[in-house]
């Protein structure tokens, strides 16, 4: 039985990490919207979304985002309405450091706490905008209180057993503090799709800004100045990528491609030709992409055919290994 005891408790000790030691300025100008029953999802989400700059209101976004079934909000519903609004979400990776950075750099985080057992949970959202070390309390924008003060083990207990799930939602263009180079290119890449072109693109610009040198950040930031109608634009990052790594397939697959449709078909053909002798090593997806241009090549070259003099300027001179 005291064996029973001792397991009992040691499963019920909170596991919180230590609270910091330094303040974290309260973000003042986050605004408050008090919730009505049920309603902390649309009310915490249009606190972050106006705070990037976004004009909408918990009306607004209730029927967006409440599931009256459910008599709440489920998360993807959340996602969903930050991209409607024109903005990208960013889900937080490493927890309660995360948010700290996040906090640092002037940006609350929407997080989802479960204040009731994770065997009888009691779901609710609420907006982190500051920590107050001299007192240990979390600043939240929470229900019908602009100013909630929690105790940061109590916090951080309710936000565990969430999983630790939390949002940032940047103004546009931005990019959240707490992202390296190698978690935000699949953090943008798998939202992509479902992004206007506009956004999807500033969001990879300030990426590359970020990291210039980094190959993913360089290729899907080629591949989103595609729409540009200079094809320099696109060019000089392809450019910049394959001498960086002379044997990246997608980029001389989409690169080549970008010299076809711009009227330079021998060019093309010249940094498609060495990943063609390579296809065998090639996942199905990447071969079969690399021949379908490799194809389109072919249909448009014909013998002795020449360039014309900006497609030089425009492929550049590209090692190969």
């Amino acid at each position: 039985m005291a064996l029973a005891l001792l397991t009992l408790v040691t499963a019920c000790v909170s596991t919180a990490p230590a609270p910091p030691r330094e303040g974290i300025n309260e973000l003042a100008a986050v605004p408050f919207f008090p919730q009505t029953e049920y309603q902390c999802g649309p009310a915490a989400l249009a606190s972050v979304l106006v705070h990037s700059g976004v004009a909408t209101n918990p009306e607004v976004l209730a029927p967006q985002v409440y599931l009256p079934g459910r008599q709440g909000s489920l998360q993807l519903e959340l996602l969903a309405a930050v991209r409607r609004g024109g903005r990208i979400p960013f889900t937080l990776d490493a927890g309660p450091d995360a948010l700290l950075s996040e906090l640092r750099a002037g940006n609350p985080v929407l997080v989802l706490q479960n204040l009731g057992l994770r065997s009888l949970p009691r779901w609710h959202y609420a907006v982190v905008v500051g920590y107050e070390p001299a007192n240990q309390r979390v600043i939240l924008r929470s229900g019908t209180e602009r100013r909630r003060q929690e105790r940061w083990g109590r916090f951080m207990s309710s936000w565990a057993r969430a999983d630790f799930w939390g949002v940032v939602v940047p103004a546009r263009g931005k990019l959240p503090a707490s992202f390296s180079a190698s978690s935000m290119g699949p953090a943008l890449a798998h939202q992509e799709a479902q992004l206007d072109a506009a956004v999807a693109r500033a969001a990879w610009e300030r990426a590359l800004a970020r990291w210039p040198e980094h190959p993913d950040i360089l290729f899907a930031t080629a591949n989103a100045r595609r729409q540009d109608p200079e094809p320099e634009a696109a060019a000089v990052l392809y450019r910049r990528l394959l001498l960086q790594q002379p044997a990246h397939p997608a980029a001389r697959n989409n690169f080549a491609d970008l010299l076809l449709h711009t009227g330079c078909p021998a060019a093309a053909a010249t940094i498609l030709e060495p990943v063609l002798a390579e296809e065998a090593a090639l996942s199905a997806s990447v071969r079969d992409a690399i021949n379908s241009t490799a194809s389109d090549i072919a249909s448009l070259l014909v013998d002795n055919s020449t360039d014309p003099v900006y497609c030089r300027a425009l492929s550049g001179d590209l090692p190969w290994p």
